[in-house]
């Protein structure tokens, strides 16, 4: 059953449609990134939750209680701002008691809730220090628990992770999810970034144009994006274009004057194909093999990995492989190319 739910939520400025028909149930403890490019209207659709933007049309319940149109203050949602929201002229520790104080919070029940969220993001050092003393990390962590400490039944997230250094990024990316799941809080967060949505959200709700786009688990969205939009918003992909020529066990699709055989249960011959073939997906092989020959164009070298464009009868192909300390192919170099057909995803669209 859902604890928070979204039902044909609408938002509109004027003959603006920021978010349309939003429809979203959201499980008790359950971690959801909304994920897009800007202007999706994921940011929108968080500030309706919490009540600091107002719902056009449609309904957001929260535990079985309308919430639509309640105030903020009355909905009990902690907030993680992307600015992290501090207050510059108070100490850690009382940044975090601010919300149980204005809760009328018994002083003795405060200051050990207080005391608890400090342990729970590792700051109990840092209590008596002021925001301007700490580091990037450790700002987003007295957010984070200045959020916890009034216990809300639900987590908003709007971009906290953004104005950290990559490095710094990745590591609270962990965190925020260890912390997350010893609280058991249900969560929704906002972000463009899509390692960053993969990585640690239990489902994530790709939006693009205001409209929600697919809705799955990390890994079904990365392996079977239904769309042109998520197949190259979601990771890396390359698209190829054609028509469907045979069905069967494995269907085939003709793009340009190269056959390519394909998973594509439903799809007819004379059907528009469009597919997504992920780069790390494409094995490189001797001049000869494989189901497809090419010629690298360019390489570049990413650490853990080699990225080739190979130009191909199919069109440029891009090609990741793993830096194993073999040496690379070089530029110019002839090659072959093999891939499972069922690695070849038919997107919907296509077929519309």
């Amino acid at each position: 059953m859902s604890f928070l739910t979204l039902v044909n939520v609408n938002k509109s400025y004027g003959a603006t449609r920021a978010v349309i028909d939003m429809n979203l149930a959201v499980a008790k403890g359950e971690f959801v990134s909304l994920l897009g490019p800007s202007g999706c209207g994921k940011t929108t659709t968080l500030q309706m939750i919490a009540g600091f933007a107002e719902v056009s049309s449609g309904s957001i319940m929260l535990n079985g209680r309308d919430i639509t149109h309640s105030k903020p203050n009355s909905r009990g949602l902690g907030i993680v701002f992307q600015s992290y929201a501090l207050f510059p002229h108070m100490t850690v520790y009382d940044n975090i008691s601010f919300g149980l104080e204005m809760r009328r919070t018994p002083k003795d029940e405060r200051a050990e809730r207080v005391k608890a969220a400090l342990a729970l993001v590792h700051l109990e050092a840092h209590a008596s220090r002021y925001p301007r003393e700490l580091s990037g990390g450790q700002r987003q962590r007295v957010a984070l628990a200045r959020a916890l400490v009034i216990e809300p039944p639900v987590l908003l997230l709007d971009e906290p992770l953004s104005n950290l250094d990559a490095k710094l990024r990745e590591e609270m990316q962990f965190e925020l999810r260890q912390i997350q799941r010893k609280v058991g809080t249900t969560t929704v967060m906002v972000t463009h970034d899509q390692t960053e949505a993969m990585s640690i959200s239990d489902r994530v709700v790709v939006m693009q144009a205001g409209r929600v786009t697919q809705i799955d688990a990390p890994h079904r969205l990365y392996e079977h994006p239904q769309t042109r939009f998520i197949s190259n918003f979601v990771g890396k992909a390359n698209l190829l274009e054609g028509r469907i020529t045979a069905t069967g066990v494995l269907s085939t699709a003709k793009v340009g004057e190269v056959e390519i055989a394909l998973d594509a249960p439903g799809a007819e011959v004379g059907d528009t194909a469009i597919m997504s073939l992920r780069p790390e997906k494409i094995c490189l092989l001797p001049a000869g093999q494989g189901r497809l020959a090419g010629e690298i164009k360019e390489r570049f070298f990413l650490g853990s990995q080699w990225l080739y464009r190979v130009n191909t009868a199919a069109g440029e192909l891009v090609v990741l492989c793993p830096n194993d300390g073999v040496a690379p192919a070089e530029e110019t170099q002839t090659v072959g190319l093999d891939w499972s057909a069922q690695q070849v995803r038919l997107l919907q669209e296509a077929t519309e």
